[in-house]
């Protein structure tokens, strides 16, 4: 059974930095490509960045470029989301996804999706 079950989620001020952490498990993911989505309240879920397993091949939004950073450790099956001068706008539930797709940058691309991780971002 896959499972995606993010953590590192919590409230921080603006400017301030987050790790969201995405362990992965349940199957062979070294030809997926896991991406990070979120949504705010009232707000369609949007992409955020995307990390291609094997090849650590990355993407960004616009809106997070210069600021988050993904990553991957294949040794513990987890990918990350540096995340540094956070902003207000950023506040939402953060999502892991797994997809077969290299280059998917929309939800309907991702297989698999995590339970959600709430960033809260004061001004």
């Amino acid at each position: 059974q896959v499972q995606l079950v993010e953590s590192g989620g919590g409230l921080v001020q603006a400017g301030g930095s987050l790790r969201l952490s995405c362990a992965a498990s349940g199957r062979t993911f070294s030809n997926y490509a896991m991406g990070w989505f979120r949504q705010a309240p009232g707000k369609e879920r949007e992409f955020v960045a995307r990390i291609t397993w094997n090849t650590g091949n990355t993407y960004y939004a616009d809106s997070v470029k210069g600021r988050f950073t993904i990553s991957r450790d294949n040794a513990k099956n987890t990918v990350y989301l540096q995340m540094n001068g956070l902003k207000p706008e950023d506040t939402a539930v953060y999502y892991c996804a797994a997809g077969r797709s290299l280059s998917a940058i929309v939800k309907k691309q991702y297989d698999f999706w995590g339970q959600g991780t709430q960033v809260t971002v004061s001004s």
